[in-house]
């Protein structure tokens, strides 16, 4: 007679649940907890069988993702996380990549429904909260990089994050602070009202600032040419993401500004680019494990269809490099003080 995961749970002390988390390798389980599932396992000559589960469960073991703005580095980190998280848990992958908008994500998630997945992860979707509601009666739904009510999402705190890098400005003395937004998504409002919330906390109400963007590298040259073009340009700028920030890189200087000295510049999502010598760029931390995460939650929402939804904000964490200074180091490095 084979051993069973319940079996194992048994031998542990712990719930069949969280053996099945330990066995898809999650990251949410302690290192205690992982310790004492998997030599249960050992001591019983547990093996996992996904033939097995596949036949008993009548799943075809495939999850399916939606993947929007591609060409944006901080999904390929997460992305990674995805495939090695569904892989780990005995899963296949199959990817749609939408490039050009909402309708083409919708055919996109009718192709995966087509092949009957088990469960879809919407990453950086573009999809309505309605929609999202819809798609979930029926397939199990995660979205993943978005806040939507009503539907298990995996995210980063963007509030939080967009409070990191204001609140490190203005630590550093600047006032005069704009931002680049990054256009009408749900992650950049909440990081444009945390910048606006930031400033007024701080008593700087009268220095916002805000230019329009679309969280490109084009866009942002755009915004930062209104910001940096003028007679009184900001001393600092909090773009909504890294590519953003790229684009106020690239104008501050074709303007003679030197970075950070005349002007101090903070992304959003530390994707590699940002971790180049030649952009150095002070940033915010985006953790790729959500993909992983997004990954164990719709397993469990396979698993338990009735289960309460849930969210699980990441905290994001201040990746300070060379594009942000204290204000008036400029003209302290000229009178050589």
């Amino acid at each position: 007679m084979s051993v069973t995961q319940e079996d194992v749970a048994v031998r542990a002390g712990v719930s069949r649940p969280l053996v099945s988390l330990v066995m898809r390798n999650s990251p949410r389980v302690s290192p205690e907890k992982r310790e004492a599932v998997l030599r249960a396992a050992e001591e019983l000559g547990y093996r996992r069988n996904t033939h097995a589960a596949q036949l008993a469960s009548r799943r075809a073991m495939i999850l399916g993702l939606a993947l929007n703005e591609p060409m944006n580095p901080v999904y390929t980190r997460v992305l990674k996380t995805t495939e090695t998280q569904a892989e780990s848990a005995g899963y296949g992958l199959l990817l749609s990549v939408n490039t050009v908008g909402p309708e083409f994500e919708r055919e996109g998630v009718g192709h995966l429904l087509g092949h009957r997945v088990d469960g879809i992860i919407l990453l950086g979707t573009n999809l309505s909260s309605q929609e999202v509601a819809e798609l979930s009666e029926q397939v199990p739904v995660v979205v993943a990089g978005r806040r939507v009510m009503g539907a298990d999402v995996v995210s980063i705190d963007d509030r939080v994050g967009a409070n990191l890098a204001v609140q490190h400005l203005i630590d550093l003395g600047h006032r005069d602070i704009a931002h680049v937004d990054g256009g009408p998504g749900p992650g950049a409002r909440i990081r444009r009202r945390s910048y606006e919330h930031t400033m007024r906390k701080n008593g700087l109400a009268q220095h916002i600032r805000i230019a329009r963007g679309d969280n490109t590298e084009p866009g942002g040259v755009v915004a930062a040419e209104q910001l940096l073009g003028g007679a009184n340009p900001p001393t600092a700028i909090f773009a909504s993401n890294d590519l953003a920030a790229i684009g106020v890189l690239a104008v501050a200087r074709s303007h003679g500004l030197a970075v950070p000295d005349d002007v101090s510049v903070v992304g959003f999502d530390n994707t590699p680019l940002s971790g180049f010598a030649y952009v150095n760029l002070t940033t915010v931390n985006q953790p790729p494990e959500v993909g992983a995460a997004a990954v164990d939650m719709l397993i469990e929402r396979i698993d338990d269809p009735a289960k309460p939804v849930t969210t699980q904000l990441f905290k994001p964490e201040l990746v300070v490099r060379g594009t942000t200074a204290p204000l008036g180091r400029a003209d302290t490095a000229v009178r050589g003080v």
